[in-house]
C-alpha cells in the first residue's frame, strides 16, 4: 500500500479515503452563464488555498477562491452531467475530505474522487439505530462489487452488504448518519457512486488476459 501511495504522489495523483471530514452548505449553484459552485466549509476554509484539490460528494474539484469561510469551484459540464452536483440546490448538505496526505492514517479505502456514475436511492429501512439504504447500479458495475467489499457513495467509504441483479445495499452507523449528508437522503434521490479502485484494475487485467476490450 505504502509503494502505491508513493507512485499515486509522484505522478501527482489526489488519493482520498473516503472518510468524511466535515460538512458544507451549498451558498450558490452552477448555472447556464455561471458555473461556480461555492460552499460554505466553516472551519475546513483554513486549509484550503486556490489550486488545492477538495472532494465534494466524492468528486475531486479544484478550488478556485476562497472567501472567508466560503470555498469557490469551477464545475465543468461533464462533471454537471455525470454526477449530482448539477442537482444541488441552495442550503443542501454536501460530504468533504481534503486529499490523503503521505503523513495520514489510512481508515477507509482507496478513493480518487473520480465518480463512475450516479444512481437512485431505490428504498430505506431503519434497522433499530442504524439504516439500511439499496441504491440501483448500472450493469458494467456488477463485476466491481462483492459482499463486504468497499464502495464510495457520496464520498463515503462504505461497506457492501447485500447484491441483486439491480441494486445493492449498505448498513449505516447512527455516526456516519449524524456526520454525513446521508442523513438528509430519502428514496428517489441520487448519490455519486465510485466503485473500488482495486476491483476495477483487477477486472482490466482479467480482461486484457481473455482478449477482451472492455
Amino acid at each position: 500500500m505504502d509503494r502505491l501511495l508513493k507512485e499515486k504522489k509522484r505522478l501527482g495523483f489526489k488519493m482520498f479515503t473516503g472518510i468524511i471530514e466535515s460538512r458544507g452548505i451549498v451558498e450558490r449553484v452552477p448555472d447556464s452563464k455561471n458555473k461556480t459552485l461555492s460552499i460554505r466549509a466553516g472551519c475546513l476554509a483554513a486549509e484550503l488555498k486556490p489550486g488545492i484539490s477538495l472532494a465534494v460528494n466524492g468528486c475531486c474539484l479544484t478550488v478556485t477562491q476562497i472567501i472567508a469561510e466560503e470555498v469557490q469551484f469551477f464545475i465543468l459540464e461533464e462533471t454537471l452531467r455525470a454526477t449530482t452536483l448539477g442537482e444541488l440546490k441552495m442550503g443542501d448538505e454536501v460530504n468533504l475530505e481534503l486529499p490523503l496526505r503521505m503523513s495520514d492514517r489510512f481508515g477507509g479505502h482507496f478513493v480518487t474522487g473520480h465518480v463512475d456514475c450516479k444512481q437512485t436511492i431505490c428504498a430505506i429501512e431503519k434497522l433499530g439505530e442504524e439504516k439500511e439504504i439499496w441504491i440501483h447500479y448500472p450493469s458494467f458495475a456488477k463485476s466491481y462489487m462483492v459482499p463486504k467489499g468497499s464502495i464510495a457513495v457520496e464520498g463515503i467509504s462504505l461497506t457492501i452488504g447485500k447484491i441483486t441483479n439491480e441494486s445493492f445495499c449498505v448498513w449505516i452507523t447512527p455516526f456516519t448518519l449524524n456526520h454525513t449528508n446521508l442523513r438528509t437522503k430519502r428514496p428517489g434521490d441520487k448519490v455519486n457512486l465510485e466503485f473500488d479502485l482495486l476491483a476495477k484494475y483487477a477486472q482490466k487485467i482479467i480482461n486484457e488476459r481473455m482478449g477482451s476490450n472492455y
